[in-house]
């Protein structure tokens, strides 16, 4: 068997024409399979795995992250920007445009890249326990429109704000980072930015590369006043200080929470827990990237 292209038909980016273009890019022998529901990238990529030279997904985050946990890491992959965010082709070099993105990942070169793991489950580029796990759910409650896909940026700027107005902009100590102290939420970064708003790459952990650990940053005790700093921190990288913990290059990192709190991996709502074990894989799965990006 020669390649192919996972699909997602409902990310944000994706129509039948968009579809056309990149596989025009793509190696001509390229097969085209769609997904109709969650757990579909994993099957494929697991099915396919074993023979395919390359897969190529189209899709947002959520389906790279299917087809992570549904392979071994022996074939190339090639993540293109499907989605509204698409952070991970965006932080292995690959731009936003999709059909520029396929051109570049099958001219490109093969790098091996680390993955991290929370409770077991991978992750690509982010993982969050408290606030921005409780972003994620309230997005997924808005439902998807009419065609099928997700909110855009505007919505998840309306639930931040609603959030901690909810709040009063207090984000007490909710868990323990072993070993360090408490902290009122804590994220979790595998690269750098750690997310997107729009075209603005938010690096949080500026430190996290796919090369190294994980990265983690964790408030403690969060009130109003602490916010504005927060947010430039989220601006340009956070580093360590009173009140805000910054962990760099670890292979593990353990978590436990005073009440249940959920848990996202990659932008997917991953429930409610009472402890998160963070692992790093390093050299996991062998992306493919601009040459240059190397």
């Amino acid at each position: 068997m020669g390649s192919i292209l996972i699909v997602n038909p409902k990310a944000s980016g994706v129509s039948a024409e968009v579809v056309e273009r990149v596989r025009a890019v793509l190696p001509a022998d390229v097969e085209v399979y769609e997904t109709a529901g969650q757990g579909d990238a994993t099957a494929l990529a697991r099915e396919h795995e074993p023979t395919a030279h390359a897969i190529y997904v189209l899709s947002g985050d959520g389906t790279y992250n299917e087809v992570v946990n549904g392979i071994t890491g022996r074939v190339p992959l090639g993540f293109l920007p499907g989605g509204g965010t698409s952070v991970l082709p965006r932080a292995l070099g690959l731009g936003r445009d999709p059909v520029v993105a396929a051109r570049l990942a099958a001219t490109g070169t093969a790098r091996a890249i680390g993955l991290g793991k929370v409770n077991g489950r991978r992750f690509t580029f982010n993982a969050g326990i408290g606030l921005d796990a409780e972003l994620v759910r309230r997005i997924d409650r808005r439902g998807r429109r009419a065609d099928g896909r997700r909110p855009g940026d505007l919505a998840f700027t309306h639930e931040a704000l609603g959030l901690l107005a909810e709040h009063r902009g207090r984000f007490p100590d909710a868990l323990d980072v072993e070993g360090e102290g408490p902290a009122a939420f804590a994220v979790v970064a595998n690269c750098s930015p750690y997310t997107y708003v729009g075209r603005l790459g938010l690096p949080v952990a500026a430190g996290a590369s796919f090369d190294g650990g994980l990265d983690l940053v964790a408030p403690a005790n969060v009130r109003v006043r602490d916010l504005p700093g927060l947010a430039l921190s989220a601006v340009r990288g956070a580093r360590p200080r009173d009140g805000l913990l910054v962990l760099h290059d670890r292979d593990r990192i353990v978590v436990r929470c005073r009440r249940p709190l959920p848990l996202q991996a990659d932008g997917e709502d991953l429930g409610d827990v009472e402890h998160a074990v963070f692992e790093a894989e390093h050299a996991a799965v062998t992306a493919l990237v601009p040459a240059a990006a190397r």
